[in-house]
């Protein structure tokens, strides 16, 4: 609750007037001092009334890519049954206001309001709360509440097509990597039987000593697992345009590219980020939401969502090589797919010296002022301005 500038100075009026009135026995000045008291009393309890508002948001879609149109429908409700909302009200959108008419908003009605997400970048929009003000009718004291809870807009990086993916690659015993165009049937795993399952696939063995159907689970061993590592440290993208780090932004491109070609094909796909997201404290303090609490709120459903809410981290070489120790640990896949930018020139040694845990190593360069050298630590460098240009040499790699 907040004493508006006018209402300070009645309430100041107020003091004088009563203490000149009581010490020089001026009864005009006490009556006055103390309608002005009862003014900015009646000021409080009239905007301490808090109105029963529901509030219900519908982004359509709430997901897009990036420059796609998306909008959010707002709907505020007014569940009391006695008295007419005349209120002042605005939302959040992606740090904007936008005004929402409340005035006279009588019981049981509601108002819609539908505007227009910014999707001119890749990111997360919060989208809420809806914050209303509650004033007197003198003007004397306003009071904000937030309604609703905030609700996020992902836009996704945008997708470049590729014609080119790369084939399977099959280890033998003695070491030796071949190109395999078609995948292996291998047993996996056990798992319950669900409707739907082919009776065939059913161990009827292991199903006679548990009591219940158990299936087999195979998986296709020789088909090409991609792995793609995003360099989200901010010494790798040193360049900012108006704060933003376009080869960033050139490599989020990138990487969505590849996810959804891989997707396609339905090849098996990791998506995974130099620099690991910072955990920061809930809230804001003052009991509303900050952008990332948004973000929380709804968990990424997907790598296209992991690539929207992306940020620069810090983080230097030490960084880089414990994620590359841990890529060559778990060998996640056979063709590794490096997307960073020109301040990391000097670390793609470190990328190389996974060439052995991964037979297909490809680095996409975004943002440098030179090309690279050709054939730099023994890699596939693809030297590109933005996602579009790494796109187009993407498929003229005839590694695959």
């Amino acid at each position: 609750m907040g004493i508006t500038a006018r209402g300070v100075g009645l309430l100041v009026a107020a003091v004088v007037l009563l203490g000149v009135g009581f010490r020089y026995a001026y009864p005009e000045l006490t009556v006055l001092g103390a309608a002005a008291g009862i003014a900015v009393g009646y000021a409080l309890v009239t905007a301490a009334w808090r109105p029963r508002l529901t509030v219900e948001r519908v982004a359509d879609p709430d997901r897009v890519a990036r420059g796609e149109p998306a909008a959010m429908v707002l709907t505020v409700r007014n569940t009391g049954r006695l008295r007419a909302a005349n209120l002042v009200a605005e939302d959040r959108c992606g740090g904007r206001p936008v005004p929402v008419p409340l005035l006279r908003l009588r019981p049981g009605r509601d108002t819609e309001v539908r505007y227009p997400v910014p999707t001119r970048r890749r990111g997360v929009v919060p989208v809420g709360p809806l914050r209303v003000t509650r004033r007197d009718p003198l003007g004397l004291v306003a009071l904000a509440r937030a309604y609703g809870d905030p609700v996020p807009v992902w836009v996704h990086p945008r997708i470049h097509p590729l014609s080119a993916v790369p084939t399977g690659a099959g280890r033998s015993l003695d070491g030796r990597t071949d190109s395999v165009p078609h995948g292996s049937i291998t047993f996996d795993s056990l798992r319950e039987y669900v409707v739907g399952d082919e009776l065939r696939r059913v161990h009827w063995r292991t199903s006679a000593r548990v009591g219940e159907l158990m299936v087999r689970e195979n998986v296709d061993t020789s088909l090409p697992r991609l792995v793609v590592v995003l360099d989200n440290r901010a010494a790798a993208h040193p360049d900012r345009d108006a704060g933003v780090a376009e080869s960033f932004e050139s490599g989020c491109e990138a990487a969505a590219s590849v996810v959804a070609a891989a997707t396609r094909e339905d090849l098996p796909v990791s998506l995974l980020l130099v620099a690991p997201p910072e955990e920061e404290p809930a809230g804001n303090g003052d009991g509303s939401r900050s952008p990332r609490d948004a973000r929380r709120a709804e968990p990424p459903r997907g790598p296209l969502d992991r690539l929207a809410a992306a940020e620069l981290a810090d983080g230097g070489a030490d960084v880089l090589r414990a994620a590359l120790t841990r890529l060559r640990q778990e060998r996640l896949g056979d063709t590794l797919v490096f997307l960073t930018g020109p301040g990391a020139r000097g670390d793609l040694g470190h990328v190389g010296a996974l060439r052995g845990a991964y037979p297909s190593l490809v680095v996409g360069m975004f943002g440098a002022a030179e090309p690279t050298a050709a054939g730099a630590a023994g890699l596939v460098v693809v030297d590109a301005a933005d996602g579009a240009e790494f796109a187009a040499e993407w498929d003229g790699i005839r590694r695959w």
